[in-house]
Parts: C-alpha cells; structure tokens; sequence
C-alpha cells in the first residue's frame, strides 16, 4: 500500500470517527416508525433513549483490489458497546478523501449490532453517512428498517456519536413495540 494512500486512509478515519479532531459529532434524531406488520397486530411503538460508550477498532485491509485510485479506502468496524446498549458491532466502511487534513472527504458504511438494549436481547444494523467539508462534519447513523431481530423486532431509530478527548460514546433515540 503506498504512502499517499495510507495518508488519505488515516486522514477519512480519522475525520469520520474525529480520533484527530478530539471534537463532538452529533446526527439528527428523529425516531421512525416501526412497521408493524412484523408481528402482525398492529402495535403501538414506544420511543426511548439510550446512552453508553464504546471502543472501536478500525482496520484496513492489506491492498488488494480495493479500488484504482489510491484516495479510496475500505476498512472493517470492531465496537464493544457498553451502558444501556450492551454488545458488539461488526461492519464494514468504504471512505474517499482528498488526502490533505481537514479536507473534503466521505464515508459510508454498514454495522451489525448484537446484544441487549435496555434488557432486550437480538441484532439490528446501523447504516451510517458521513462528509466532512474542510473540518465541519456531517453524518446520519439510523437503523435499518426490519433489520431488528428477537426482542428487537420492530425496533426504528437515529443513533449520535459523542467522541471527547479520544473517548466514543452514543446516544440512541429509538422506538419499540411495548411488547417484545
């Protein structure tokens, strides 16, 4: 892998987790409605918040094919959530970057959350968008619709990522039918 393509690797990572920035990045949160066809009846959702922290590690791959030009990047997501979210997050991120620090860059990605929120126990996945336009982030965290597996079928949401001084913490707005 050669140098310029590490630097714009290092520079999108570290622009879409702000590991460089050390700064609070928030999304919108406005919580979806569940579908509720899922479990037949009709139920009604009730909305709640959840907060916590987490680590992540970030990898990228040694070069294969990822891509022709040497300003995109592919890397896997390791997380280990903590708090009212009790659980593992396994994803994969495509990110593209000028390579100059706090420049113009972009990231997608998909993650696959397994554990307990707030005592409800399955998997859903989060499917984030993020760019960032000389140093200003921008990005949306929000639950797949009918992703929700087990206790969390049916679940909908917006999920914000707090990093301060190096540490990752969430919050997650979220709806769920009252019954599980």
């Amino acid at each position: 892998m050669n140098n310029r393509f590490r630097a714009g690797a290092a520079v999108i990572v570290g622009a879409c987790l702000s590991l460089a920035f050390g700064s609070t990045l928030q999304t919108q949160t406005t919580a979806q409605t569940p579908n509720p066809a899922q479990k037949g009846a009709p139920v009604t959702p009730v909305t709640f918040h959840a907060t916590g922290t987490f680590e992540v590690k970030v990898v990228t791959p040694q070069a294969d094919d990822q891509a022709a030009e040497a300003s995109f990047s592919r890397m896997t997501i390791d997380k280990q959530f903590h708090g009212d979210l009790e659980g593992t997050g396994k994803g994969q991120m495509l990110a593209w970057g000028t390579g100059a620090k706090g420049s113009t860059g972009a990231y997608v990605a998909i993650e696959k959350v397994s554990g307990t929120l707030k005592g409800r126990t399955g998997t859903f996945v989060l499917q984030h968008s993020g760019t960032m336009s000389r140093g200003a982030m921008q990005f949306t965290i929000a639950v797949v619709p009918d992703s929700g597996t087990g206790q969390l079928v049916g679940l909908a949401g917006k999920m914000n990522i707090i990093i301060t001084d190096g540490k990752h913490s969430y919050e997650f707005d979220y709806s769920l039918p009252e019954t599980p």
